[in-house]
């Protein structure tokens, strides 16, 4: 009897034993495995936080890289709105085209017919008193000056011819002066005379004609053509 039961003893412990060593086992792959699992869950959380990390700093990168560069493009066009304020107005200066006088009043204009001339009016008048300052309408050369009309005849009295580089003459009579001489290089709104009644005159004023060439009977109507260079006559 007594012999069985410690027959027995020995297998159940043996049992026993491997039932603790597989438990044992067990719960040390569920706690590894538990390891495992949270370093699993971690690593994504680091890595998450990490990229959004990554994608903040471009964000505000980017940002102020834009904000750099607008910086500077607004810069570069203010320089280019000055630098181009500055440069129209040289340009205008050296192209346009000023009244030959100032506070006229316009009275026979061209082509007009009437007694006081052989034909027709070959010109623009600009009534104004006598000795009023008379600027070259443009810049040029003069070609001639002088009594007797430059040379266009004594109806014109003391009269000046500029010879401008577009191909064109102005013409300017019944001066009571001459301020300049032929071969002179003058400037747009250039003094060049003061206005008279000399010649075939019925008052104090300007005789101002554009002409094709620097001689009589090549005139074209002046108002029009001061128009066309944006003057308002």
């Amino acid at each position: 009897m007594s012999q069985r039961t410690t027959s027995r003893i020995p297998g159940t412990s043996q049992l026993r034993a491997r039932a603790a060593v597989l438990a044992l086992g067990l719960g040390v792959s569920a706690a590894v495995g538990a390891g495992v699992a949270v370093a699993a869950d971690a690593k994504p959380s680091a890595v998450s936080l990490s990229s959004e990390a990554a994608v903040s700093v471009q964000k505000q990168a980017a940002a102020q890289a834009k904000a750099a560069q607008s910086k500077s493009k607004a810069a570069a066009e203010k320089a280019k709105a000055k630098k181009a304020a500055a440069k129209p107005v040289a340009a205008k200066t050296a192209s346009s085209w000023v009244d030959p006088v100032k506070k006229y009043k316009l009275s026979a204009s061209f082509a007009q017919a009437g007694n006081l001339w052989s034909s027709t009016h070959s010109g623009q008048d600009f009534a104004v008193s006598s000795g009023t300052q008379v600027v070259a309408a443009h810049g040029g050369t003069v070609v001639k000056t002088g009594g007797n009309g430059a040379g266009d005849g004594p109806a014109y009295g003391n009269a000046v011819v500029i010879k401008h580089s577009n191909g064109t003459y102005s013409q300017y009579a019944h001066l009571s002066r001459v301020d300049v001489k032929p071969g002179q290089v003058v400037k747009t709104g250039q003094r060049i005379a003061l206005s008279g009644n000399t010649g075939n005159s019925s008052g104090p004023h300007l005789h101002f004609e554009i002409r094709t060439s620097a001689n009589y009977g090549s005139a074209v109507d002046p108002v029009a053509f001061l128009r066309s260079k944006g003057l308002s006559l």
